[in-house]
């Protein structure tokens, strides 16, 4: 998706060819592994009970989830059996700085933690998407919520799942050079059957259990990758990250101050323009999707922003450290592309990549622990595909079955409907991954499908001039023009140069880059022209909205001198007090560096610098101690 040219800046230095490194599982790894597939088909079995006897038992768990536990299955769906392997492809050709391409989205989890939580939780629907007739009006509100139900219920989804599915592929084909078929079926089994049987409340408690084994199994793989000989032979962790390693170029957090093209575009754009501009699942600007799917099942709103918090305190400042060491040991391990090829002979040559060389660091496993790391991943994995068929079966029962096809189905009726649904997802998203070859074109088409209108996504909350026919013409106009830049347009031609000299210009933009930033200008300029030359919604219907959600601030001023001159009471007991929103900027800026703070405190603790560490610690504890003091300012809180 952001993934540059494949380059290593580590030569290999072996002649002799790797031995084959096919894993055969023993009888303690199988156990192990068995244990794990009859927890979770348990869990499965135990929410059953209660999933079955409505559409909000099966797709919110009855609106009574706890923060903690929703925080943590925020976190365990989005840490797929892929995410690993694509964090290690990062590093590989273009170093820890080029994490930055999802370090940046921090401030999108931020803004949802503190000002949209509360107000997705004080809608009550049940789905985003039954957002759009609460907020919008008519025909066209109906149109939104129903084509959207199929393109991303279905289209977008399943290619989601597949792509997800194409990892367990790789592993299953670099570890045991089983068939692909075989991937799929022996992955997926167990996730239909949990999440079919227990709805939300069976995914979530099965995301519980499978983030503990997949965090341990992250930790020990990074154990195990420092004690290969290739490392210890340089001194171990020491070596791997200090100023004399081989690697050394691979370390910078930061893209080199001096290197302006890769500081704009590695730092800057995804900082300045890529956290509200992009629309992407787990990373919406304003929550979204499964995010939303899981705000809207909390207690209230105070449990609402507690789970968001912790997803990302725990997605952004803890997760990505153990990856990273793996990628970076990796680069000692498996230099080129070539030397994962000769250590598994096995494997289908259309799936080596550098995102490859994770699941070929687990064949340096022993067994037993074997069996607990296969485990692992299949948790990642098993966490990210039941969010998706629950997401997604939510979408299409909700907001396109029981609204357009059968609107006097029963709740069994709707629940059965959601299980057939989570089934047939499963079946295409196999179908579809055991077809793909790679996903890099299909990634860039839905990236830039959604660029450009991540505003609209902030703004309709706070803005009551936006309206339905703004929503449908950004996601046609986003389509089409993304269509266009991915298959009508050389990217390579898109490339752009800016000061300096011809030989030497001051910043150099490659054409992914160039072609980011057309489709954010442009879609957002005509939807924003389309706002402005359109009539509002009635004001009924925001009268409706504005009462539910109460979203207050200058943008809504007009409406409410509207509803005064018409006798409405659309503020209730939020009349005369303050507007939040100032607060919840102020705490989206210090819960921001809070969490970096952490991050890059751990990060210095593993490079041996103790004392910045130790001083980004304290930053992080003093940044905690004054969001807590701002936290009782606004009246969500």
């Amino acid at each position: 998706m952001w993934l540059g040219p494949c380059t290593s800046a580590v030569a290999s230095t072996q002649s002799d060819p790797k031995p084959s490194y096919t894993m055969h599982l023993q009888t303690i790894d199988w156990f192990i592994i068995g244990i794990f597939f009859v927890i979770v088909i348990s869990i499965g079995l135990a929410a059953s009970r209660s999933a079955g006897r409505s559409t909000s038992q099966f797709f919110l768990g009855g609106r009574n989830m706890p923060w903690w536990l929703l925080g943590i299955s925020m976190v365990a769906c989005t840490f797929s059996a892929d995410t690993p392997n694509l964090v290690t492809g990062m590093v590989r050709e273009n170093g820890i700085a080029k994490n930055w391409a999802w370090w940046a989205f921090l401030i999108t989890g931020m803004v949802t933690v503190f000002i949209y939580a509360k107000l997705w939780r004080r809608s009550e629907v049940m789905t985003d998407l039954e957002y759009y007739e609460l907020r919008y009006h008519g025909k066209a509100a109906a149109f939104l919520r129903g084509f959207r139900s199929i393109f991303l219920g279905l289209f977008f989804n399943l290619l989601i799942m597949a792509t997800v599915t194409l990892a367990i592929i790789k592993y299953g084909q670099i570890l045991f050079g089983i068939p692909a078929w075989q991937c799929v079926f022996f992955g997926s089994i167990g996730v239909v059957i949990y999440a079919t049987l227990g709805g939300l409340k069976g995914v979530i408690w099965a995301d519980f259990f499978q983030y503990s084994i997949a965090m341990f199994g992250a930790v020990y793989t990074a154990w195990v990758a420092l004690q290969q000989p290739e490392i210890q032979s340089i001194g171990g962790l020491s070596g791997l990250v200090g100023p004399e390693s081989p690697i050394a170029d691979k370390l910078a957090v930061f893209p080199d101050p001096s290197n302006l093209s890769l500081l704009v575009t590695l730092l800057i754009i995804p900082i300045a323009v890529q956290w509200w501009a992009l629309w992407y699942p787990g990373a919406e600007p304003g929550g979204g999707g499964y995010i939303a799917q899981r705000m809207l099942s909390a207690k209230n709103e105070k449990h609402a922003i507690g789970a968001t918090l912790l997803f990302n305190f725990m997605h952004y400042a803890i997760r990505p450290w153990p990856w990273i060491i793996v990628a970076l040991a990796s680069l000692l391990v498996f230099p080129e592309l070539e030397d994962i090829s000769a250590a598994f002979p096995g494997m289908d040559t259309r799936y080596l990549a550098h995102d490859a060389a994770y699941p070929a660091m687990i064949s340096k496993l022993g067994s037993g622990m074997l069996g607990v790391v296969i485990a692992s991943i299949i948790a990642a994995y098993m966490s990210t595909i039941g969010t998706h068929l629950n997401w997604g079966s939510s979408y299409l029962v909700n907001d396109f079955y029981a609204r357009f096809v059968n609107k006097k189905a029963s709740q069994k009726h709707l629940v059965a409907v959601g299980r057939i649904s989570t089934v047939a997802l499963m079946i295409c998203a196999g179908l579809l991954a055991l077809q793909l070859k790679s996903a890099t074109q299909a990634f860039d088409l839905l990236l830039l499908s959604g660029a450009g209108t991540g505003a609209i996504y902030l703004l309709r909350w706070f803005w009551w001039r936006i309206n339905a026919i703004t929503e449908i013409v950004a996601m046609v106009s986003a389509i089409v023009i993304g269509c266009l830049l991915v298959f009508a347009v050389d990217v390579d031609s898109l490339a752009l140069s800016l000061g300096g000299t011809d030989t030497r210009p001051l910043i150099s933009l490659d054409g992914g880059t160039v072609r980011l930033l057309l489709a954010v200008i442009l879609n957002t300029a005509i939807w924003l022209t389309t706002t402005l030359l359109t009539k509002p919604e009635p004001t009924e219907t925001l009268y409706a909205f504005y009462r539910k959600t109460k979203p207050g601030g200058p943008g809504w001023a007009k409406l409410r001198s509207m509803a005064q001159a018409d006798g409405q009471d659309i503020e209730g007991s939020s009349k005369g007090k303050a507007w939040e929103l100032p607060y919840e900027i102020l705490c989206v800026f210090i819960g921001t560096l809070l969490i970096y703070a952490c991050l890059f405190s751990i990060g210095n603790f593993l490079y041996g610098n103790l004392a910045t560490g130790i001083m980004l610690a304290v930053i992080a504890l003093a940044g905690c101690y004054t969001l807590l003091r701002l936290y009782n300012k606004t009246r969500g809180y």
